[in-house]
Protein backbone atom coordinates (compact mmCIF):
# COMPACT_ATOMS: atom_id res chain seq x y z
CA UNK A 1 0.00 0.00 0.00
CA UNK A 2 1.26 3.24 -0.06
CA UNK A 3 2.06 5.59 2.55
CA UNK A 4 -0.76 6.76 4.67
CA UNK A 5 -1.98 9.68 6.78
CA UNK A 6 -4.77 9.75 9.68
CA UNK A 7 -7.32 11.66 7.58
CA UNK A 8 -11.23 11.63 9.08
CA UNK A 9 -10.52 9.07 11.87
CA UNK A 10 -8.84 6.37 8.89
CA UNK A 11 -5.53 5.59 7.66
CA UNK A 12 -5.81 7.17 4.02
CA UNK A 13 -3.18 7.01 1.24
CA UNK A 14 -1.25 10.62 0.36
CA UNK A 15 -2.78 9.15 -3.18
CA UNK A 16 -6.64 8.80 -3.78
CA UNK A 17 -8.65 8.47 -6.83
CA UNK A 18 -10.94 10.79 -8.31
CA UNK A 19 -13.85 10.53 -10.61
CA UNK A 20 -14.21 13.03 -13.16
CA UNK A 21 -12.95 11.20 -16.29
CA UNK A 22 -15.91 8.75 -15.09
CA UNK A 23 -18.43 11.25 -15.62
CA UNK A 24 -17.02 12.71 -18.65
CA UNK A 25 -15.59 15.74 -17.07
CA UNK A 26 -12.89 17.11 -19.27
CA UNK A 27 -10.77 19.84 -18.91
CA UNK A 28 -8.49 18.56 -22.12
CA UNK A 29 -11.38 18.19 -24.65
CA UNK A 30 -8.94 18.93 -27.73
CA UNK A 31 -7.20 15.64 -26.64
CA UNK A 32 -10.13 13.09 -25.03
CA UNK A 33 -13.20 14.74 -25.43
CA UNK A 34 -15.83 14.35 -23.06
CA UNK A 35 -18.22 12.42 -25.27
CA UNK A 36 -15.11 10.12 -25.86
CA UNK A 37 -14.64 9.68 -21.53
CA UNK A 38 -18.46 8.85 -21.64
CA UNK A 39 -18.12 6.25 -23.58
CA UNK A 40 -15.83 4.47 -22.64
CA UNK A 41 -16.32 4.42 -18.70
CA UNK A 42 -18.70 2.02 -18.81
CA UNK A 43 -19.97 0.37 -15.74
CA UNK A 44 -18.08 -2.38 -16.42
CA UNK A 45 -14.84 0.09 -16.82
CA UNK A 46 -15.38 1.92 -13.97
CA UNK A 47 -15.48 -0.94 -11.96
CA UNK A 48 -12.05 -1.71 -13.50
CA UNK A 49 -10.79 1.34 -12.85
CA UNK A 50 -11.72 0.92 -9.27
CA UNK A 51 -10.22 -2.53 -8.48
CA UNK A 52 -6.97 -1.18 -10.35
CA UNK A 53 -6.25 1.42 -8.03
CA UNK A 54 -6.87 -0.79 -4.97
CA UNK A 55 -4.25 -2.95 -6.64
CA UNK A 56 -1.80 -0.42 -7.17
CA UNK A 57 -1.95 0.81 -3.21
CA UNK A 58 -4.49 3.07 -3.37
CA UNK A 59 -6.98 2.89 -0.41
CA UNK A 60 -9.62 5.53 -1.16
CA UNK A 61 -11.67 6.74 -3.97
CA UNK A 62 -13.21 10.48 -4.23
CA UNK A 63 -16.58 9.92 -5.41
CA UNK A 64 -19.65 12.19 -6.54
CA UNK A 65 -22.68 11.01 -5.35
CA UNK A 66 -24.53 10.73 -8.92
CA UNK A 67 -26.84 7.34 -9.11
CA UNK A 68 -24.32 5.86 -11.27
CA UNK A 69 -21.24 6.13 -9.36
CA UNK A 70 -22.97 5.48 -6.02
CA UNK A 71 -24.51 2.04 -8.10
CA UNK A 72 -21.30 1.56 -9.18
CA UNK A 73 -19.65 1.72 -5.46
CA UNK A 74 -22.66 -0.35 -4.09
CA UNK A 75 -21.38 -3.34 -6.54
CA UNK A 76 -17.72 -2.56 -6.23
CA UNK A 77 -18.43 -3.67 -2.16
CA UNK A 78 -20.59 -6.01 -2.29
CA UNK A 79 -17.84 -7.78 -4.60
CA UNK A 80 -15.61 -7.17 -1.16
CA UNK A 81 -13.92 -3.96 -2.61
CA UNK A 82 -11.70 -2.29 0.41
CA UNK A 83 -11.43 1.11 -0.77
CA UNK A 84 -12.60 4.54 1.65
CA UNK A 85 -15.20 6.45 0.32
CA UNK A 86 -15.52 10.42 0.34
CA UNK A 87 -17.97 11.79 -1.55
CA UNK A 88 -18.96 15.24 -2.94
CA UNK A 89 -22.25 16.15 -3.25
CA UNK A 90 -24.17 15.97 -6.64
CA UNK A 91 -24.74 19.10 -7.91
CA UNK A 92 -28.37 18.56 -10.23
CA UNK A 93 -30.33 16.30 -6.82
CA UNK A 94 -31.94 17.53 -4.20
CA UNK A 95 -29.17 17.78 -1.25
CA UNK A 96 -31.33 15.96 1.41
CA UNK A 97 -32.16 12.99 -1.02
CA UNK A 98 -28.43 13.01 -2.39
CA UNK A 99 -27.40 12.23 1.58
CA UNK A 100 -29.61 9.68 1.65
CA UNK A 101 -28.39 7.48 -0.83
CA UNK A 102 -24.91 8.11 0.21
CA UNK A 103 -25.32 6.80 3.69
CA UNK A 104 -25.50 3.17 2.95
CA UNK A 105 -22.19 3.47 1.25
CA UNK A 106 -20.67 4.25 4.61
CA UNK A 107 -18.39 7.21 3.75
CA UNK A 108 -16.13 8.65 5.75
CA UNK A 109 -16.37 12.01 4.55
CA UNK A 110 -19.28 14.49 1.95
CA UNK A 111 -18.07 17.86 0.85
CA UNK A 112 -20.12 20.01 -0.87
CA UNK A 113 -19.03 20.18 -4.54
CA UNK A 114 -17.11 22.73 -5.35
CA UNK A 115 -18.52 25.00 -8.32
CA UNK A 116 -21.94 24.95 -6.93
CA UNK A 117 -20.73 26.21 -3.47
CA UNK A 118 -19.32 28.99 -4.87
CA UNK A 119 -22.09 29.66 -6.88
CA UNK A 120 -24.22 30.00 -3.70
CA UNK A 121 -21.83 32.02 -2.27
CA UNK A 122 -22.13 34.13 -4.49
CA UNK A 123 -26.10 34.65 -5.72
CA UNK A 124 -27.53 33.45 -2.52
CA UNK A 125 -25.25 34.60 0.58
CA UNK A 126 -23.47 32.73 3.22
CA UNK A 127 -26.39 31.71 5.28
CA UNK A 128 -27.29 30.17 3.01
CA UNK A 129 -24.35 28.05 1.96
CA UNK A 130 -23.75 27.52 5.66
CA UNK A 131 -27.51 25.55 5.96
CA UNK A 132 -26.37 23.40 3.19
CA UNK A 133 -23.15 22.72 5.34
CA UNK A 134 -25.36 22.28 8.16
CA UNK A 135 -27.47 19.70 6.36
CA UNK A 136 -24.40 17.42 5.28
CA UNK A 137 -23.03 17.57 8.72
CA UNK A 138 -26.49 16.32 10.40
CA UNK A 139 -25.90 12.98 8.78
CA UNK A 140 -22.88 12.27 11.47
CA UNK A 141 -20.32 11.98 8.46
CA UNK A 142 -17.37 14.14 8.75
CA UNK A 143 -18.45 17.65 6.81
CA UNK A 144 -15.97 19.32 4.14
CA UNK A 145 -16.30 22.19 1.19
CA UNK A 146 -14.54 22.03 -1.89
CA UNK A 147 -13.34 25.44 -3.81
CA UNK A 148 -11.32 26.75 -5.97
CA UNK A 149 -11.16 30.10 -4.42
CA UNK A 150 -8.38 30.27 -1.29
CA UNK A 151 -10.34 33.32 0.44
CA UNK A 152 -13.39 30.98 0.66
CA UNK A 153 -11.32 28.86 3.02
CA UNK A 154 -10.09 31.20 5.05
CA UNK A 155 -13.52 32.75 5.85
CA UNK A 156 -14.51 29.51 6.78
CA UNK A 157 -11.73 29.19 9.48
CA UNK A 158 -12.31 32.73 10.50
CA UNK A 159 -16.07 32.93 10.67
CA UNK A 160 -15.90 28.76 12.01
CA UNK A 161 -18.54 27.02 9.67
CA UNK A 162 -16.98 23.86 11.11
CA UNK A 163 -15.43 22.01 8.61
CA UNK A 164 -14.07 18.70 9.05
CA UNK A 165 -12.21 19.25 5.93
CA UNK A 166 -11.33 20.65 2.76
CA UNK A 167 -11.32 19.94 -0.82
CA UNK A 168 -9.12 22.43 -2.09
CA UNK A 169 -8.31 22.94 -5.96
CA UNK A 170 -4.74 24.28 -6.73
CA UNK A 171 -6.12 26.87 -9.76
CA UNK A 172 -8.81 29.55 -9.17
CA UNK A 173 -10.64 29.08 -12.64
CA UNK A 174 -13.52 30.75 -10.79
CA UNK A 175 -11.75 34.01 -11.49
CA UNK A 176 -13.12 33.96 -14.81
CA UNK A 177 -16.68 32.31 -14.14
CA UNK A 178 -18.15 34.36 -11.33
CA UNK A 179 -22.09 34.42 -12.04
CA UNK A 180 -21.49 31.09 -14.60
CA UNK A 181 -23.66 28.05 -13.67
CA UNK A 182 -21.56 25.41 -13.58
CA UNK A 183 -21.47 22.52 -16.69
CA UNK A 184 -23.26 20.47 -14.10
CA UNK A 185 -26.39 22.37 -15.24
CA UNK A 186 -25.80 23.76 -18.52
CA UNK A 187 -24.07 20.45 -20.36
CA UNK A 188 -21.05 22.46 -21.66
CA UNK A 189 -17.84 20.91 -22.36
CA UNK A 190 -15.03 22.27 -20.27
CA UNK A 191 -13.08 24.87 -22.06
CA UNK A 192 -11.02 26.31 -18.89
CA UNK A 193 -7.94 27.21 -18.87
CA UNK A 194 -5.69 27.23 -15.99
CA UNK A 195 -3.04 29.40 -14.47
CA UNK A 196 0.35 27.93 -13.17
CA UNK A 197 0.69 31.34 -11.15
CA UNK A 198 -2.53 30.28 -9.56
CA UNK A 199 -1.44 27.27 -6.93
CA UNK A 200 0.87 29.70 -4.79
CA UNK A 201 -1.96 30.70 -3.29
CA UNK A 202 -3.79 27.87 -2.68
CA UNK A 203 -1.08 25.94 -1.10
CA UNK A 204 -0.32 29.33 1.40
CA UNK A 205 -3.93 28.79 2.16
CA UNK A 206 -3.20 24.58 3.06
CA UNK A 207 -0.59 25.47 5.26
CA UNK A 208 -1.97 28.30 7.31
CA UNK A 209 -5.12 26.27 8.22
CA UNK A 210 -4.89 23.02 10.53
CA UNK A 211 -7.82 21.38 9.14
CA UNK A 212 -6.79 18.41 6.59
CA UNK A 213 -6.72 19.37 2.65
CA UNK A 214 -7.20 17.17 -0.47
CA UNK A 215 -5.16 19.05 -3.22
CA UNK A 216 -6.80 18.36 -6.67
CA UNK A 217 -6.63 19.50 -10.00
CA UNK A 218 -2.50 18.97 -9.66
CA UNK A 219 -2.17 18.16 -13.15
CA UNK A 220 -3.94 21.69 -13.97
CA UNK A 221 -6.72 18.86 -15.50
CA UNK A 222 -4.52 17.53 -17.62
CA UNK A 223 -3.18 21.00 -19.69
CA UNK A 224 0.14 20.28 -17.93
CA UNK A 225 0.97 17.34 -20.24
CA UNK A 226 0.42 19.89 -23.14
CA UNK A 227 3.14 19.52 -25.77
CA UNK A 228 4.66 16.85 -23.43
CA UNK A 229 6.22 13.89 -25.37
CA UNK A 230 5.20 10.60 -24.05
CA UNK A 231 8.75 10.07 -22.83
CA UNK A 232 8.63 13.22 -21.01
CA UNK A 233 5.35 12.51 -19.37
CA UNK A 234 6.55 10.02 -16.25
CA UNK A 235 9.09 13.22 -15.44
CA UNK A 236 6.36 15.63 -15.43
CA UNK A 237 3.95 13.84 -13.15
CA UNK A 238 7.22 13.20 -10.79
CA UNK A 239 7.41 16.85 -10.81
CA UNK A 240 4.05 17.87 -10.03
CA UNK A 241 4.14 14.83 -6.76
CA UNK A 242 7.32 16.33 -5.61
CA UNK A 243 5.96 19.91 -5.73
CA UNK A 244 2.69 19.20 -4.13
CA UNK A 245 3.60 17.34 -1.31
CA UNK A 246 6.57 19.64 -0.15
CA UNK A 247 3.69 22.32 -0.11
CA UNK A 248 1.14 20.82 1.30
CA UNK A 249 1.03 19.48 5.19
CA UNK A 250 2.21 16.07 6.56
CA UNK A 251 -1.68 15.09 6.88
CA UNK A 252 -2.94 16.20 3.48
CA UNK A 253 -3.46 13.86 0.80
CA UNK A 254 -3.87 14.26 -2.77
CA UNK A 255 -6.46 13.19 -5.56
CA UNK A 256 -5.76 12.24 -8.86
CA UNK A 257 -8.54 11.09 -11.64
CA UNK A 258 -7.66 8.76 -14.75
CA UNK A 259 -8.49 7.39 -17.68
CA UNK A 260 -7.42 3.83 -17.98
CA UNK A 261 -8.07 3.72 -22.20
CA UNK A 262 -4.34 3.91 -23.60
CA UNK A 263 -2.79 2.76 -20.60
CA UNK A 264 -2.79 2.28 -16.78
CA UNK A 265 -2.80 5.64 -15.25
CA UNK A 266 -3.50 4.34 -11.83
CA UNK A 267 -0.31 2.45 -11.67
CA UNK A 268 1.96 4.79 -13.31
CA UNK A 269 0.68 7.39 -10.88
CA UNK A 270 1.14 5.57 -7.96
CA UNK A 271 4.49 3.99 -8.63
CA UNK A 272 5.43 7.38 -8.82
CA UNK A 273 4.18 8.66 -5.65
CA UNK A 274 5.82 6.13 -3.89
CA UNK A 275 9.01 6.88 -5.81
CA UNK A 276 8.17 10.67 -4.42
CA UNK A 277 7.54 9.69 -0.65
CA UNK A 278 9.65 7.51 -0.15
Amino acid sequence: MLPTVEFLGEQVTRLTLGDNPFIGNSYIPDIYPRDEMYDYYTAENVLKAMYAAEESGVNTFVAIASPFIIRMIRQYKKEGGKMHIIFQTFPTMDLKAGINMMMPCEPIGIYHQGSTLEEFYEEQGVDFLRERLELIRSSGVKTGLGTHVPEIVLQSEREGWGMDFYMTCLYNYRNLRRGKQSSFYTGEEKHVKFYPGDPPFMYDVIKKIDKPCIAFKIFAGGQVFYEKTAEEIPGVIENVYTTVFSNIKPNDISCVGIYQKFKNQIKENADIVMKVLS
